[in-house]
């Protein structure tokens, strides 16, 4: 079950950080590097000691992460034009 909201979670901050980071990868590819970013967002913090216990609390990860995802894949697509 966990792993689940883990997803749909995931996909909501990726449909955010979106909006946030404008790019051109479309909405589903968003919603998948925001799962992607979700897991970033949870090793990172769990490298604190800490983790999201609330579903606010996850999204706020899941988005944090996606947001450092998506920046870093368009540093990267535009260090390759």
């Amino acid at each position: 079950m966990k792993f689940i909201i883990f997803l749909i979670v995931g996909a909501v901050a990726g449909f955010l950080a979106d909006k946030v980071v404008k790019n051109t990868f479309g909405r589903w590819v968003d919603m998948l590097i925001g799962i992607a970013g979700s897991f970033v967002g949870d090793f990172i913090l769990g490298l604190f000691g800490y983790y999201a216990d609330t579903v606010f609390l996850q999204v706020i990860v899941a988005f944090i992460g996606a947001v450092l995802l998506l920046l870093i894949i368009n540093f990267v697509k535009g260090r390759s034009r």
